[in-house]
């Protein structure tokens, strides 16, 4: 089927529609630089393009009809999303709806496929959810709608958004909808609640192996991830080591001196709470924004093998390599005598001048001192702990865009507007699905007429 592509951002729509054999006949993006990465991604050549979706008169919309088999737009969605004011329809991106519905009335599609915010049903109790669906009745078309979530559809992005396709009541109606995903076995696995109480959303504790609770506008403690450790009031001692676990690893041993126990980590100290929140990077992502300002990108925690300790002894190559197990003479880290050497498992002779201590977390030598990094032990495996922002690369990714996309995009424009025009896009397997089910009505319209 032939589908226009309005408010197309950088074609997100586009890709899926046409990764099911549908065909692309124009497009409307008011945005200049998402309509660069637009054309830069998609072979727009003979397609008919506009800008400033108002200014598309009546007359050039009538020519589309008959050509048109899919009306495609994610009209503007800040004016109904919780992260925005929610003005709706007072907001004057929320009425670019209504030009939506104008595109519809001059064109007479068969099929109308749209996109929102999930808080786009709860907006004003309901009532713009409801001028939507008269509007778009009063234009001739059944209108069906569903949530779905991107995480459902091989994305790891925690993305809910409501589809809306419409059905031109000349033709006979069939259902797209309900669709779903190809299954997620990732839940919530709720631990406890860390408040006196036992009870509050403040003090839910979750494991990281499972999906995290929904991200809420409230300031306060944060989202909190549970972690394994053998002695939570003693992080910092040396005897057996800052000691941690992955879930699902096996408890540590039973002594009369520690006590086990989780600890429990929450977010970065920032201003604004969202942007302070940290997530695993096996887990799903939040929601994509537009991220614009705020370091509202999010963030991943990413743990590396700390590297080996050179200590310096009188061997061949000057220095010896410490690994997790061995000991150090820490008294003596710069000697060339035997007293600062490393040995392989074992300790070193004590003395009574010595300082004999044993490789349990990066240690790094700077200043005549040595220095203790943060970091845990899994295994024989030291780690360190490094928090960084999604690239915008990753960002593209978790939208379903393919690499070959990105780097089009990227060719010509900033990392800023990536940001943006990633968190702006709809998840294109999401699309892809729908767009099948499209194919199927469109099939079976032809071998019954």
């Amino acid at each position: 089927m032939n589908f226009f592509d309005c408010f197309a951002g950088i074609g997100g729509f586009r890709l899926g529609m046409e990764s099911q054999g549908h065909t692309c006949i124009g497009f409307c993006e008011i945005d200049r630089f998402a309509r660069q990465s637009y054309q830069a991604i998609h072979d727009t050549t003979g397609e008919l393009e506009y800008h400033d979706i108002t200014q598309i008169t009546d007359d050039q919309l009538r020519e589309l009809r008959g050509q048109v088999d899919v009306l495609c737009g994610g009209f503007p969605c800040q004016a109904f999303s919780l992260a925005g004011r929610r003005l709706g329809f007072e907001d004057t991106r929320g009425t670019l709806f209504f030009e939506l519905a104008r595109c519809a009335k001059e064109i007479q599609p068969p099929y109308l496929f749209f996109e929102n915010v999930k808080g786009l049903l709860s907006h004003d109790q309901g009532r713009t959810y409801a001028t939507i669906l008269n509007t778009l009745d009063e234009l001739g078309y059944h209108v069906e709608w569903q949530v779905l979530n991107s995480k459902d559809f091989g994305l790891p992005q925690n993305r809910e958004r409501v589809f809306l396709i419409g059905h031109s009541r000349k033709r006979s109606f069939r259902p797209v909808f309900p669709l779903r995903g190809q299954g997620s076995p990732t839940h919530l696995e709720r631990l406890g609640n860390v408040n006196p109480s036992g009870r509050g959303m403040s003090g839910e504790v979750y494991l990281a192996t499972g999906l995290s609770p929904t991200l809420t506008v409230n300031k306060g403690e944060g989202t909190k991830i549970a972690i394994p450790v053998l002695s939570p009031d003693r992080l910092n001692k040396r005897q057996n080591g800052r000691r941690f676990k992955d879930n699902q690893d096996p408890m540590f041993t039973l002594t009369v001196q520690d006590r086990h126990g989780v600890l429990v980590a929450g977010n970065l100290p920032t201003s604004f709470d969202q942007a302070g929140r940290v997530y695993h990077t096996e887990g799903l992502s939040p929601t994509l924004t537009t991220m614009q300002g705020g370091d509202k990108i999010p963030k991943v925690l990413l743990r590396h093998e700390a590297p080996h300790l050179k200590i310096r002894e009188a061997t061949k190559q000057g220095y010896a390599k410490a690994e997790v197990g061995d000991s150090v003479n820490l008294s003596y880290p710069k000697s060339n005598s035997k007293r600062g050497r490393v040995d392989k498992q074992i300790a070193n002779t004590l003395t009574t001048s010595s300082q004999q201590g044993v490789v349990i977390a990066a240690l790094e030598y700077r200043k005549d001192k040595w220095f203790e990094v943060t970091g845990f032990l899994l295994g024989d495996k030291l780690y360190r702990l490094r928090i960084r922002k999604l690239t915008p690369r990753e960002c593209f990714r978790l939208q379903g865009f393919p690499d070959w996309a990105f780097d089009r995009a990227e060719a010509i424009s900033s990392k800023s507007q990536l940001y943006k025009q990633a968190g702006n896009s709809v998840s294109v397997p999401v699309i892809a699905a729908i767009a099948r089910e499209l194919k199927k009505l469109e099939e079976n319209h032809e071998t019954t007429t």
